[in-house]
């Protein structure tokens, strides 16, 4: 299979790359942010959820970059940003603009309550994957609500 390799510059493309970084894995370590270049990103494992309809016993994992442009600030709830091992789920990247936009808050929702805004003048984000594959047993799930 080909890297995935996306740009999200509106709401709707958000959507796509939100799809594609549900259940994603990473550790708090893994985030980082530049106040000067405007920079965030997060390197984490992802769940191929493009072929998890067509798997039967297995599914698979990649390594994955997740990066957003244009982010003047940072803020995170509900872990400690200091536990660079803590291990957090990627439940949704959401979209909430600030009157007409384009600048707004971009959230990514962690499971457990945890969550990281980021302030953004635009929506300009970047996803790839980074690495090989990997297989893996489990196949996130999720109570209905």
């Amino acid at each position: 299979m080909t890297d995935l390799k996306l740009l999200a510059l509106d709401n709707d493309d958000l959507a796509i790359i939100s799809a594609h970084m549900q259940d994603a894995v990473f550790k708090v370590g893994d985030l980082s942010f530049s106040a000067r270049s405007g920079l965030f990103s997060l390197a984490a494992n992802r769940f191929v959820w493009e072929k998890a309809a067509r798997a039967t016993k297995s599914f698979e994992r990649r390594r994955a970059a997740l990066s957003f442009k244009r982010v003047e600030a940072v803020r995170s709830i509900g872990f400690d940003r200091g536990k660079a091992e803590e291990v957090m789920s990627l439940l949704a990247i959401r979209y909430v603009p600030k009157g007409e936009g384009p600048e707004g808050v971009v959230e990514l929702v962690l499971a457990g309550g945890g969550m990281i805004a980021l302030e953004v003048e635009c929506i300009e984000a970047q996803l790839a994957d980074t690495g090989g594959a990997w297989e893996t047993m489990a196949r996130p799930e999720h109570e209905a609500g």
